[in-house]
């Protein structure tokens, strides 16, 4: 039976950062607070059976490949000690989708990983971190819950529709039109929908730990007057993968075409999601690209990168 151990793993963010005064919640620097300090903020968690560790400490718009790993394989450690219910994980706003779906396509697990965030400092007058690190561990110790899930606001969200929508209000995320799985209420869970799926993606976790380097998959964007000098360029540099941004049902440019029909020729590995912020592609049988599956550009090129890397 899964114990009910808590497990905190920190990367930084905004919810580690830290301002000159307590008004101020743009002119702050990020990831400055360790995760001891940020679980000293929130009474809910003085005297739980927790276990605390410091992954990294970054600003999340500069969230590297090799945190990734590392984040990845501590979290699988964690998952499979049985005396674990659950992860929570510190992070920042801005790269917090990606970092979600990339735990998501590495671990699928069983038991809950979930991610949480700040919009404002800690040292903020009113900072929200510590009422998301409470909420976010009640969502981790909650009987039934499981798979990579976002926790912000009182709000869950799953790592496959989460999405930052908004520069600094403190419910920045949304979720498109799959919706919430679900909200925190006064202590208590009110679920919408089922929990993420578990899979077995231990092929996936040991391409990422034993990879020497990450397939480079790049993003391009179809718009107004889109030419394909930037794929040229970029298929020039030996990219391996390619994911453009189309718009509406993932329609491309056609000079931006013609150049990802030439990369696509010559062995890049092209796949086409949408710049649109609902919705999913449907596709067509006689199209030049594979499509991302409802995945959005930025999640597209995680799942390309880790199908490369596979391979």
């Amino acid at each position: 039976m899964t114990g009910k151990k808590l497990v905190v793993l920190a990367t930084g963010g905004t919810i580690a950062g830290r301002a000159a005064t307590a008004a101020d919640t743009v002119g702050y620097t990020a990831a400055q607070l360790g995760v001891d300090a940020l679980v000293a903020s929130v009474p809910s968690l003085a005297g739980r059976d927790l276990v605390t560790e410091q992954v990294a400490q970054v600003d999340s718009k500069d969230m590297t490949f090799d945190v990734w790993r590392a984040l990845a394989l501590r979290c699988r450690h964690w998952l499979d000690q049985q005396d674990v219910a659950g992860i929570v994980v510190t992070h920042g706003t801005d790269t917090l989708e990606e970092t979600a779906y990339f735990l998501h396509a590495a671990l699928a697990p069983a038991k809950p990983v979930v991610l949480t965030c700040a919009m404002r400092p800690a040292t903020a007058l009113s900072a929200d971190g510590p009422q998301n690190i409470a909420d976010a561990a009640l969502v981790a110790t909650s009987a039934g819950a499981r798979g990579v899930v976002v926790v912000s606001a009182g709000t869950i969200r799953g790592a496959l529709d989460v999405v930052k929508e908004h520069t600094y209000r403190l419910d920045a995320f949304g979720c498109g039109d799959a919706g919430p799985i679900g909200y925190v209420e006064g202590g208590h869970l009110r679920l919408l929908r089922e929990w993420p799926a578990a899979a077995d993606t231990q092929r996936v976790l040991d391409a990422v730990a034993k990879a020497a380097s990450w397939p480079r998959v790049e993003i391009v964007l179809s718009h107004v007057g889109a030419g394909g000098a930037m794929v040229d360029a970029l298929a020039a540099q030996g990219v391996q993968g390619l994911v453009v941004a189309g718009t509406g049902n993932g329609s491309i440019h056609r000079e931006l075409e013609g150049a990802l029909r030439g990369a696509a020729a010559a062995g890049v590995k092209v796949v086409r999601a949408t710049r649109c912020a609902q919705g999913r592609i449907l596709a067509r049988p006689d199209d030049a690209f594979a499509d991302s599956a409802g995945l959005s550009p930025v999640k597209a090129r995680i799942a390309l990168m880790l199908e490369l890397m596979a391979a």
